[in-house]
């Protein structure tokens, strides 16, 4: 990217000042190399972005911004619904709610090392992964408008995990506000069969050591410790959730005339949030969050499973489960009071900082945990939100390393068979129902993630906890 246009705030806080249609300023977080290998099109949404009514403060951008659809991926942008601000299907993405699940084991790496092989075979076999994957759920029309409704606490009352889960999951697992009225019959066909599985893309399930901790305190009041073995997911919405974006925003696209919105990009669709429009969509967008959190919270149950077949001793608490595809209704402190705006984080987590009434009590004298994914070969890590990111970011940070090619680049420079051979020889053991995906997932399409988690910190957003490193991926 050309940084001649940038502002240098500081080293990892870089500004474009409005011109034109601009009513607020982009500001991206990260260090000059990550900016100088960011495609033109981040900022460039970013722009646009900052060009949307109602929008609050600043477009902003996170260390492993890359470019999406409509939004930068990484980007972060707020609106106040009384002074015309809009909500956008771009804002949020097409996997409404996808996010990261992590659970600590209980176990160290030599407590699997024996049945790693086995532990292995027996997740694939367990957990449906890849394109057009279906579970062992098949959804009545009833049950599914029941699920959209009640999240990961519809999940826990048909028997999917423990009570205690619900504390370690943002909005206790349940969206309030959810309409499945608002949700379309094809959304909801498309979703009957594949409640309780991965899904494809970047999506997955790994066992994970804990290999280096950077905060004792907070890393202790997360109950991990170095050489722990640990559980994540990644995944969200599914088909739902895709179909959710795709109908409405071409309704939006259709609709923005009519409400006196210039859309600078298509792709921005959106409507006035007290709109008609921008009410339904709002319903049926947490309908499809409810929808990932009931899907992760099934996932558990099925891991759970495993390891009490295989690794009866192990624990399987969760330690929390955060989504980065997403727009809430928060309470920002902004120009000196405190209002509530819709945040769109798109490729981007929430990190509220130590003391916010939203982190559960263990948790909150330390910061909400931010999980970090990588890739099949690299770290993930675990940070804290920082003290004062709400006036950074509205209290959001990254979401993994960020994509550095396209997948159909990928498949150009890597063979999946290849990939996989190679991490088998660093310990890695890959399951996956396709070789294509393994390539287009290879670790070397992603930036560096230690370098996106580095600036992160540095910029403000987020405390580094621990690194996590992989031992056992399953990916969709």
């Amino acid at each position: 990217m050309d940084i001649a246009r940038f502002v240098k705030r500081s080293a990892y806080e870089w500004e474009i000042a409005p011109t034109g249609n601009m009513r607020v300023p982009v500001i991206i977080y990260a260090s000059e190399a990550l900016i100088r290998d960011m495609d033109d099109k981040v900022a460039e949404q970013a722009v646009n972005v900052a060009a949307l009514p109602g929008i609050l403060k600043a477009s902003y951008a996170m260390p492993d911004a890359h470019w999406g659809y409509g939004f930068p991926i990484g980007g972060v942008a707020a609106f106040d619904p009384d002074d015309d601000g809009v909500v956008s299907a771009g804002g949020v993405g097409f996997d409404i709610s996808c996010g990261v699940r992590t659970l600590r084991t209980g176990l160290q790496r030599h407590h699997i090392e024996t049945v790693k092989t086995a532990l292995a075979e027996e997740l694939y076999t367990t957990i449906p992964a890849g394109i057009g994957s279906t579970g062992h759920l098949h959804l009545k029309r009833h049950e599914m408008d029941d699920m959209l409704r009640g999240g990961a606490e519809w999940a826990l009352q048909r028997g999917y995990g423990r009570p205690e889960d619900l504390e370690r999951i943002e909005e206790h697992g349940c969206m309030k506000g959810a309409e499945p009225a608002q949700v379309s019959a094809q959304a909801k066909k498309r979703q009957q069969d594949e409640m309780g599985t991965l899904g494809s893309g970047n999506h997955y399930l790994e066992v994970q050591e804990v290999r280096e901790i950077y905060n004792a305190a907070i890393a202790a009041a997360f109950g991990i410790a170095d050489g722990d073995v640990v559980v994540s997911i990644h995944c969200g919405s599914r088909g739902l959730g895709h179909q959710i974006g795709t109908e409405f925003l071409k309704e939006m696209v259709i609709a923005a005339p009519q409400y006196g919105i210039h859309l600078p990009d298509r792709e921005l669709a959106c409507a006035p949030i007290n709109s008609p429009l921008g009410q339904k969509y709002l319903g049926a967008m947490r309908a499809g969050i409810n929808c990932a959190l009931a899907n992760r919270q099934i996932l558990t149950d099925l891991t759970r499973n495993v390891f009490a077949r295989l690794l009866p001793e192990a624990d399987m608490a969760l330690l929390y489960d955060v989504s980065h595809n997403t727009c809430k209704l928060e309470e920002h402190l902004i120009d000196g009071r405190r209002r509530k705006v819709y945040v769109h984080r798109k490729g981007a987590t929430r990190a509220f900082g130590p003391g916010h009434p939203d982190i559960p009590e263990a948790l909150r004298a330390v910061g909400q945990p931010v999980l970090i994914g990588g890739s099949m070969g690299s770290a993930s890590y675990i940070l804290a939100g920082a003290e004062n990111n709400d006036q950074r970011s509205f209290s959001s940070a990254c979401h993994g390393a960020g994509r550095a090619m396209s997948r159909h680049a990928a498949t150009r420079r890597w063979r999946g068979r290849a990939v996989v051979d190679e991490l088998a020889g660093r310990g890695i053991i890959i399951r996956s129902p396709g070789y294509r995906g393994v390539a287009e997932e290879a670790p070397g399409a992603y930036k560096d993630v230690a370098a996106v988690v580095e600036a992160a910190e540095l910029a403000g957003l987020a405390n580094k906890v621990a690194r996590l490193e992989p031992l056992i991926c399953i990916k969709g």
